[in-house]
């Protein structure tokens, strides 16, 4: 006989429901789980892996009641493994696929540092995305996209940003337009939304 609970709802279509606030969201605004092997709670940073998902909203304080509401050994009908220090451990997984989706659109030739060429990039109409240091200077960072309407994230310190680049400081990077441009936008919301920061991580 088929379940009537809400969390048994099949992983189809763009939405997912939240265990939490019970809100329906783009699947790419929130955060999958699934329950591991040998029963722990595994955090899928690209919803790839095989398994029923367990969706909450990208929130810090969503994961904390996740927690204290014991949300996912309900929805998983099982004694499940959840660490305690979940949120710090999401925000570090995505922290790592900001900065590996970076790099894959520097190596696919879709990104560029540097305040000249990338300004070059933005003047042109090429940049889908400013990315800069959250530590850069606020009135340099507004200098660089000079009121253009584009949307802007700045997660990583200019060191972070330089490693990707082969540089020691990077203030300035712009990256194509385009679906990685999208998806790497997408994912800073996500660990803006987990580590409490402003939308764009500033």
């Amino acid at each position: 006989m088929p379940s009537n609970s809400p969390d048994d709802e099949p992983e189809t279509g763009p939405l997912r429901r939240c265990l939490v606030t019970r809100e329906r969201l783009a699947r790419e605004a929130m955060l999958r789980f699934v329950v591991g092997p040998e029963q722990n709670l595994v955090f899928d940073v690209a919803a790839t892996l095989p398994g029923r998902g367990l969706w909450l909203s990208a929130s810090g304080d969503v994961i904390g009641l996740a927690l204290r509401r014991g949300v996912f050994a309900r929805a998983a009908k099982a004694n499940i493994i959840v660490p305690a220090d979940l949120a710090v451990q999401v925000a570090s997984a995505l922290r790592r696929r900001v900065v590996e989706l970076i790099g894959l659109a520097r190596r696919g030739g879709q990104a560029i540092a540097g305040f000249e060429k990338a300004r070059e990039w933005l003047a042109a109409g090429k940049a889908g995305l400013v990315v800069q240091a959250r530590d850069g200077s606020v009135e340099e960072r507004a200098r660089f996209t000079g009121g253009r309407d584009i949307p802007v994230v700045a997660v990583l310190d200019g060191a972070e940003l330089g490693r990707i680049f082969g540089r020691e400081q990077t203030v300035h990077a712009v990256i194509a337009a385009g679906s990685l441009a999208t998806k790497i936008q997408n994912e800073v919301f996500r660990l803006a939304g987990v580590a409490g920061l402003g939308p764009s991580g500033q």
